[in-house]
């Protein structure tokens, strides 16, 4: 029987699933995700992490408590940089700490740290580290790590085609190399909206409360960042002094920018979780460029554990409505 490695499905899992548990299969390991969140995930989570820690943070708990009897180890890794200029939260560095000294019984953890900055060949090096962990050896591990790697740029290829993260990783499980036609389909309204914020908030369906799904039922096309060509995000001209330090704001930033600059989208959403400080300050730019720019309607919706599906169903109604009515005053419409 093979090994079995935990990836806990929240942070991270929407963008490098595809790459972690491709590296991990490539060294004939067997991967366990702990699969859609569920209330009891968050329930557990919210009992065993900080309380003054946000909603994903909670989430990853009790994303981890479901795996932790169900593998031979847990992948945790302290995602430090990856792209050699931006710094991830500290929830991402200090993660596998937070775990190891909360929840009891835990199978071992490979917290190997990912950090570009370290060298050319840093994250290639730190995956090494991984492999060794399951008695791989040297040659096995860089195999794994260009699989992984290709494995990473076919789920960038069908983002980059309109897919959203979730129904991307389901297509690349299924071998599925390109969107279905419905999957590009425009909305019936012609409307288009982007949801800006980080993709662990975006994409997870509870904590979400299915924002995604609630808009294209109204007739809208969503685009979020990771639809965004990102070669041009990242040299991108941002108007501000300085780059964001952290990664996800200041990729939001970015996208932010260029959709005001570009146009092409009719709304925008900026969803964000209570309790995180990089994104409170990012939801001030983003406010601070909507009012500048005024060519484009921004809305910003704050979600927490307690937050209700009603409500956040009514607010995006309200706006949805609002532009619609907009976009009709417009000459020419």
């Amino acid at each position: 029987m093979s090994v079995r490695v935990g990836i806990p499905g929240a942070l991270l899992y929407y963008l490098y699933y595809p790459a972690w548990s491709v590296f991990f299969r490539s060294l004939g390991a067997e991967v366990v995700s702990s699969g859609r969140t569920t209330s009891e995930m968050l329930d557990q989570g919210v009992r065993e992490a900080l309380a003054d820690a946000c909603v994903p943070v909670k989430l990853y708990f009790g994303h981890v408590m479901t795996l932790a009897q169900k593998v031979d180890y847990l992948f945790i890794p302290r995602v430090v940089c990856l792209n050699k200029e931006t710094t991830y939260c500290p929830k991402f560095l200090g993660m596998p700490d937070m775990i190891r000294h909360s929840i009891p019984d835990l199978p071992p953890m490979i917290d190997v740290r990912l950090d570009a900055r370290e060298g050319w060949n840093a994250l290639r090096l730190a995956y090494r580290q991984a492999a060794e962990m399951l008695g791989a050896g040297r040659w096995a591990a860089d195999r794994a790590y260009w699989k992984a790697a290709a494995a990473e740029r076919r789920l960038q290829a069908l983002l980059q085609k309109g897919c959203q993260p979730p129904e991307a990783i389901k297509m690349l499980n299924r071998g599925v190399a390109r969107p279905v036609p419905e999957t590009t389909a425009r909305a019936s309204t012609g409307m288009v909206f982007a949801v800006l914020g980080y993709p662990y908030i975006i994409h997870d369906q509870y904590i979400s409360l299915g924002m995604l799904p609630k808009l294209q039922k109204m007739g809208v096309r969503v685009v979020t960042a990771e639809n965004l060509p990102h070669r041009q995000l990242m040299h991108w001209h941002s108007k501000l002094d300085k780059r964001l330090f952290w990664t996800f704001s200041d990729l939001c930033m970015r996208a932010t920018e260029y959709l005001y600059a570009r146009g092409g989208v009719d709304g925008i959403i900026h969803l964000t979780a209570f309790g995180c400080g990089p994104d409170s300050l990012l939801d001030k730019f983003m406010e601070m460029k909507a009012r500048e720019q005024k060519t484009i309607p921004f809305m910003s919706l704050t979600i927490d554990e307690q937050s209700g599906e009603a409500g956040v169903a009514t607010r995006l109604e309200a706006f949805v409505d609002m532009v619609r009515r907009k976009k009709g005053a417009l000459p020419g419409a």
